[in-house]
C-alpha cells in the first residue's frame, strides 16, 4: 500500500455517528418540551436576591394568577430567544471549541501526527498499560481538583479514545480516562476555585481550610474510578465483543490497534509535528496557573474573574487549534490543503452543535419560566425538620437534583448556600460538611445527565448514544454516590 493511500485512508477525524447524534437530539428536544409543560404546571416564584446575586432566606414569594408565566410561543421560539439570554455566551463558547477541535483532529489524524502520538504511547507502554491509566486518571483528576478544569475535557477525548483502542481496550475506556477523570477530580475538589473557594467564601470559612479530609475524598475517589477502569479494561482486552460500542469502534480498531508504526516513529518530520503540537497544548497549563491565581486574588473584581474564569477553555481551544496547524504544517500539509483539510474536519463535528443548542434551550425555559426559586424553596421547607445527618444527605441530594437544571457549580453555590447555610446552623450541620456535600454533589453530576453539554458532545464525537453512555456508567455512579455517603458519614463522626 502506498503511503499516499494509507495516509488518506487514515485522514477521517471524527467519525460522528448520525443515528447516536439524532437519537439524543430527540431525547434533548423531548426534554425541553417537558421544561415547558412544568413552567405551566408549577406554580411561579422567586427569592430577593442582594447586590451579588445570592438568595436571601425567607424573601421567597409566589407569583399571583399568572404573573411570571412563560406563553407556550416563547418555549417554541426558545431556540431563537436563548442567543439573547445569558446561556448564549457560554454555549457559543462550547460550539466553538467544538468547531475547532474538529477541524483540528482531522488535521493531526491527515498528518500522521496523531499515527506518531499513538506508536510513541503503544511503544513505551505496551507492557505497562496499566500503569498508563492509572496516571492519566490521576494528572487529570489533579487538573480538575485543583485548577477546576472541565469544558477543556472535551479536546482530550478523542486522543484519549484513541490511545485506549491502540492499547486494546474500547471507547468507554478512553471516555473514562479523560471526561469521568475529570469530572471525578471535580468531585474530589481540594482547590478547585469554581466550587470549593466560592462555597467556603460563602460559609464565612478560611480559604482551603479541612484540606487533610478533602484529600482523603480524592484518594477514595481515585481509587474507586481507576479500580472501575482496570477491571473494565481487563474484561474488554479478554473479550472486546462484550463492549457496548464493539460495532461503533470496529473502524476504529483496526485504524488503531495495529500496534506500532515503526514508520511514523522513524519520521523526523512527524517528531518535529508532534512536539510543536505537544508545546502548544502544554501553553494551557500556564493559563490554568494564571487563572487560578487570579480567581483568589482580592484586588480583582468578581466581574473580572468572570471573564478570567473563561480564559481556560479559550486557551485550550486557542492553543489546541494553533497545535494543530502548526503540527499539520511541519508534517507537510500546507496550503489550501491545510484549510480544506480543517473545513473538512469541522463537518464531521457539525452535527452534534444542534445538541449543544437543545441544551442552552432547556435551561433558557426553566430560568424564564420561574419555577427554579419555588423548587429551592420546596425543598428548604421539607429538610427544616431533618436531623443533622439527615440535613446533610439532603444536601448532597439537593445538589445532585439541582444539576439537572442548573450545570454551574458557582452558579448552584449562588441559588443554594445562602439558604442551606443557616438551616445547616440550626441542625448543627458544620458548615465545612455542607461545603464537602456541595462539592460531592456537583462533580460527578455534570456528567450525569442528558443536560450536559459536556458529556453529550463527548460521547458524540466518539459515536456513543447516552443510552450505551448510561448502561456502562450507572455502576460507576452507584459506586460514586455509596462512596460519597460513606465520606459524609465520615465527615459527621469526625466532627469535620
Amino acid at each position: 500500500m502506498s503511503k499516499t493511500k494509507a495516509k488518506n485512508e487514515q485522514a477521517q477525524g471524527l467519525k460522528i455517528d448520525k443515528k447516536t447524534v439524532i437519537s439524543i437530539t430527540a431525547l434533548l428536544f423531548a426534554i425541553m418540551i417537558f421544561a415547558g409543560v412544568l413552567t405551566q404546571v408549577i406554580p411561579r416564584g422567586v427569592f430577593q436576591t442582594d447586590a451579588e446575586g445570592m438568595v436571601i432566606e425567607g424573601t421567597y414569594s409566589r407569583f399571583e394568577g399568572d404573573e411570571g408565566k412563560m406563553s407556550w410561543w416563547k418555549i417554541l421560539a426558545a431556540p431563537v430567544l436563548v442567543f439573547g439570554s445569558s446561556q448564549a455566551t457560554l454555549g457559543l463558547g462550547i460550539i466553538a471549541l467544538i468547531i475547532l477541535i474538529g477541524g483540528t483532529f482531522l488535521i493531526l489524524d491527515k498528518s500522521g501526527v496523531l499515527k506518531y502520538i499513538m506508536s510513541a504511547v503503544v511503544s513505551k507502554f505496551e507492557k505497562k498499560k496499566y500503569l498508563l491509566l492509572a496516571m492519566t486518571v490521576l494528572v487529570l483528576m489533579v487538573l480538575a481538583s485543583v485548577m477546576g478544569i472541565l469544558e477543556e475535557s472535551i479536546t482530550l477525548v478523542p486522543l484519549a479514545v484513541a490511545i485506549s483502542l491502540a492499547l486494546g481496550w474500547d471507547s468507554f475506556v478512553g471516555l473514562g480516562m479523560s471526561l469521568v477523570a475529570i469530572a471525578f477530580g471535580y468531585t474530589a475538589a481540594t482547590f478547585n476555585p469554581f466550587n470549593v473557594v466560592v462555597v467556603q467564601s460563602m460559609a464565612e470559612l478560611p480559604l482551603f481550610s479541612g484540606l487533610l479530609y478533602r484529600i482523603v475524598v480524592f484518594i477514595v475517589i481515585y481509587a474507586v474510578l481507576t479500580g472501575y477502569l482496570i477491571v473494565y479494561a481487563k474484561r474488554i482486552e479478554k473479550h472486546p465483543e462484550k463492549s457496548l460500542s464493539y460495532k461503533g469502534d470496529i473502524e476504529l480498531r483496526e485504524r488503531y490497534s495495529a500496534g506500532v508504526d515503526r514508520e511514523a516513529l522513524a519520521n523526523p518530520a512527524l517528531k518535529k509535528a508532534t512536539i510543536t503540537f505537544i508545546s502548544c497544548v502544554s501553553c494551557v497549563f500556564v493559563v490554568f496557573a494564571i487563572s487560578f491565581a487570579l480567581q483568589k486574588a482580592s484586588f480583582i473584581s468578581d466581574s473580572v474573574k468572570d471573564i478570567i474564569s473563561f480564559l481556560p477553555m479559550v486557551s485550550m481551544a486557542i492553543f489546541f487549534t494553533i497545535g494543530g496547524l502548526a503540527a499539520g504544517h511541519k508534517a507537510g500539509i500546507r496550503g489550501k490543503e491545510l484549510g480544506a483539510g480543517f473545513a473538512q474536519g469541522i463537518k464531521t463535528v457539525a452535527p452534534c452543535l444542534p445538541m449543544i443548542w437543545f441544551i442552552m434551550c432547556i435551561t433558557y425555559i426553566l430560568q424564564e419560566g420561574n419555577i427554579i426559586h419555588t423548587i429551592l424553596n420546596f425543598v428548604y421547607e421539607i429538610t427544616s425538620g431533618l436531623t443533622s445527618t439527615q440535613a446533610l444527605f439532603a444536601i448532597l441530594l439537593f445538589v445532585v437534583v439541582l444539576e439537572f437544571i442548573v450545570g454551574s457549580g458557582t452558579a448552584k453555590a449562588f441559588l443554594i448556600m445562602p439558604i442551606v447555610l443557616p438551616l445547616a446552623d440550626l441542625l448543627n450541620v458544620s458548615r465545612q460538611s455542607v461545603v464537602l456535600a456541595f462539592t460531592m454533589g456537583d462533580g460527578f453530576c455534570n456528567i450525569l445527565y442528558p443536560t450536559s453539554g459536556i458529556m453529550i458532545i463527548a460521547i458524540g464525537i466518539v459515536g456513543i448514544s447516552y443510552g450505551k453512555y448510561m448502561r456502562w456508567s450507572w455502576k460507576l455512579f452507584v459506586l460514586e454516590f455509596a462512596a460519597a455517603a460513606a465520606l459524609l458519614l465520615g465527615a459527621v463522626a469526625i466532627g469535620y
